[in-house]
């Protein structure tokens, strides 16, 4: 599967799986707000794309246990990290920002520099 064809339901399963964890090891780590883990069941459906983690607190649980890289996560679950979020911008910012994003993929990808 290429980087780009990744889900967040996928990299979980890879790291998972890499680790040799069945799906209760890894629920195990992974808490709800109410402190409790959450179930295999749930786990599962988030592997499978049927759902996605209900907050940002379960993204940086992930990537904590699974030790994958906490901004790849967040992009893949279609979210920003807590810190980008805290900077309170404004549309302008936010529209700023993501141009110079964009600007810079762009000349990653004329440079052949992408993934």
């Amino acid at each position: 599967m290429a980087p780009t064809d990744k889900t967040f339901g996928s990299a979980i399963s890879d790291a998972r799986k890499a680790k040799g964890w069945a799906l209760k090891d890894l629920a195990a780590k992974v808490l709800r707000e109410d402190e409790e883990p959450i179930s295999p069941q749930y786990l599962n459906d988030i592997e499978h794309d049927r759902r996605s983690p209900s907050s940002d607190r379960m993204v940086q649980q992930f990537a904590d246990a699974l030790g994958i890289d906490r901004d790849w996560l967040y992009y893949l679950a279609g979210r920003y990290p807590d810190d980008i979020r805290d900077k309170k911008l404004s549309e302008k910012q936010v529209s700023e920002v993501m141009v110079a994003f964009r600007r810079t993929l762009d000349k990653k990808g004329s440079k052949g520099g992408g993934s």
